[in-house]
């Protein structure tokens, strides 16, 4: 009885012992409980970010990223350095010696890169090898560029750590790179994912160009050619839609291939056109004859004696290449006269003068959505002596995509456009999240947009500076300019040269504006020789790509049929 009795009140102590223990787990331990329990059979899950493709204006791929393994190895694992050393040397591409320092690394390093971001081939013959242990693969993605060199400067690259180093993936580097994240998954007690769906990856936006791959290629195409013809030292074309500011096409020379830009020099990799500045002589004249016509200083037949070409301002004489005698204001800018614009430069003043280079945008960044961008100067002129270099473009530093928006002011009827290669944001299935347009902003009248576009017609023909840039078909506006290059070393000017043609056509509804310049060519200096024939040759093919119809015109002369609008609504007659 006694013995029934202890153990009966055994057990009911261990259940009131149990009891109170569940009220306390329930009561006073629940949160804590229920968090460590949750701990196990849920796991959060790093999600992998990708990053967002390029595209052409067509929707033609510039750059994607692929999936790439890396080699590394664990020095202290490597049990045959000379043989394991010798295979991989052999199949990626590098000193035996190099590999072998890498293997041999004594001390705490457990983890030491061999080789990164292998290539599919390279990767197939390093897994048909019999490696011994401490060597291994870790996943990696690599960026890559389909078309190679095609538009580098533009697109930019990428560092072996995948960090954007320079054009539209350094711009854009945070809409073409998601931050990833993290998301919580449920697991089984072997850790197997339980819930079905989750998104373990994510991706950038995908950015869209207004580059056209068909039109950048035609314009390197013609710019190696013509590299090759002038041993020049360097080169950049720009084509630009000139009511919108869309880059059609931007190149320089010397360039890089962006999947291996290690290879190149640091000056190949420069995007010349938006980067270095110089003096551009006599397409600068765009200031003086705006100016001039836009405040009555001139008219298009306004007279002026060029004494020969030549022509002393404060001590200082200034020459023409040819020997002209009196010429019209429209006569001195289609042969390029450095004494009649000068004199028009004069009776402006140098406050006039001025405020139209600022108006034109010269002196400051065009905002390009391109980093690096350089703004150069333009600063108001101290004496007649500067007032007449700046009239001819010495005195000043442009660039040449802010010369070729101030001749796109001329072709769209009056307006300052901004320059931008990239016309929207896509989301990684396609749907558009932002596009850009560009601003505009008047900064001519009408009538003188007109009127100067209707002189500059007259470069292209008979009589003309650029008569090798006329395309066949289409009436072409444009400016010639040579000017000798400063040498910042030797604080002088050097016996190189700058050849520039920048112009628009068709004459009467441009589709295109462009500008050409070459630095340091050697065989002839001039800019309608050296420059103007690869605007021709560009502008012929971009047409024919762009199936764009000849317009009205009688023997490369411009015809002007009465009044009337182009297919922009700007006046196209005075």
């Amino acid at each position: 009885m006694t013995r029934a009795i202890l153990l009966s009140t055994a057990i009911t102590f261990a259940f009131f012992i149990v009891l109170v223990r569940l009220g306390e787990l329930m009561l006073l331990e629940h949160q804590e409980l229920s968090a460590k329990a949750m701990s196990q059979y849920q796991r959060e899950s790093h999600i992998k970010a990708g990053r967002g493709d390029i595209y052409d204006r067509r929707g033609r791929e510039l750059a994607v990223s692929l999936d790439a393994q890396s080699l590394y190895c664990d020095p202290a694992q490597v049990a045959s350095v000379r043989q394991d050393a010798m295979e991989i040397a052999k199949a990626v591409g590098v000193s035996y010696s190099e590999v072998e320092d890498k293997m041999s690394v004594t001390g705490k390093k457990h983890f030491i890169w061999i080789k990164r971001k292998l290539s599919e081939d390279q990767s197939d013959a390093l897994k048909g090898m019999k490696l011994g242990p401490g060597i291994g693969f870790v996943d990696e993605s690599k960026r890559y560029y389909p078309e190679g060199s095609l538009a580098a400067q533009v697109l930019g690259y990428l560092n072996m750590d995948s960090k954007a180093q320079a054009g539209v993936e350094k711009e854009y580097s945070g809409t073409l790179t998601d931050k990833g994240g993290k998301v919580v998954v449920e697991r089984d007690a072997t850790g197997k994912i339980l819930s079905q769906g989750v998104q373990m990856e994510s991706r950038g936006d995908n950015v869209v160009l207004t580059i056209d791959e068909g039109l950048q290629f035609i314009a390197e195409s013609a710019l190696d050619e013509a590299m090759q013809k002038w041993k020049a030292e360097s080169a950049v074309v720009i084509m630009m839609d000139p009511y919108t500011g869309g880059i059609l096409a931007m190149s320089s020379r010397p360039t890089f291939n962006p999947n291996d830009p290690g290879a190149a020099e640091a000056a190949a990799r420069r995007n010349r056109a938006i980067m270095d500045v110089y003096e551009p002589g006599s397409v600068f004249k765009i200031v003086m004859g705006s100016a001039g016509l836009e405040t009555g200083t001139v008219t298009p037949q306004s007279v002026f004696n060029c004494y020969g070409g030549r022509f002393s301002v404060g001590g200082r004489t200034f020459h023409d290449v040819e020997k002209n005698g009196i010429l019209t204001f429209e006569q001195i800018i289609q042969k390029s006269s450095n004494v009649g614009s000068i004199q028009v430069a004069l009776k402006l003043g140098p406050e006039r003068l001025y405020k139209y280079a600022r108006l034109l945008g010269f002196g400051q960044k065009t905002d390009i959505d391109l980093p690096s961008e350089t703004g150069g100067y333009a600063k108001l002129p101290h004496s007649d002596v500067s007032l007449a270099s700046m009239a001819i473009g010495y005195g000043v530093a442009v660039t040449p995509l802010q010369i070729l928006r101030a001749y796109s002011a001329i072709a769209n009827g009056g307006y300052l456009v901004s320059p931008h290669v990239v016309s929207r944001i896509t989301s990684p299935d396609g749907q558009t999240i932002s596009s850009f347009h560009g601003q505009i902003q008047r900064v001519l009248k009408p009538e003188t947009a007109a009127i100067f576009r209707k002189i500059l017609g007259m470069v292209t023909q008979k009589g003309g500076t650029a008569e090798q840039a006329a395309v066949d078909g289409n009436a072409v506006c444009g400016k010639t300019g040579t000017a000798r290059l400063f040498d910042p070393r030797t604080g002088r000017y050097s016996d190189k040269y700058a050849s520039t043609f920048v112009g628009f056509v068709p004459a009467k509804d441009p589709k295109i504006a462009m500008i050409v310049v070459f630095k340091g060519p050697k065989g002839s200096i001039y800019g309608g020789v050296v420059s103007g024939p690869v605007f021709s040759t560009i502008a012929e093919k971009a047409f024919a790509y762009l199936n764009v119809p000849r317009d009205d015109a009688d023997q490369g002369n411009i015809v002007y049929v009465g009044k009337g609008k182009d297919s922009h609504g700007v006046v196209y007659t005075p």
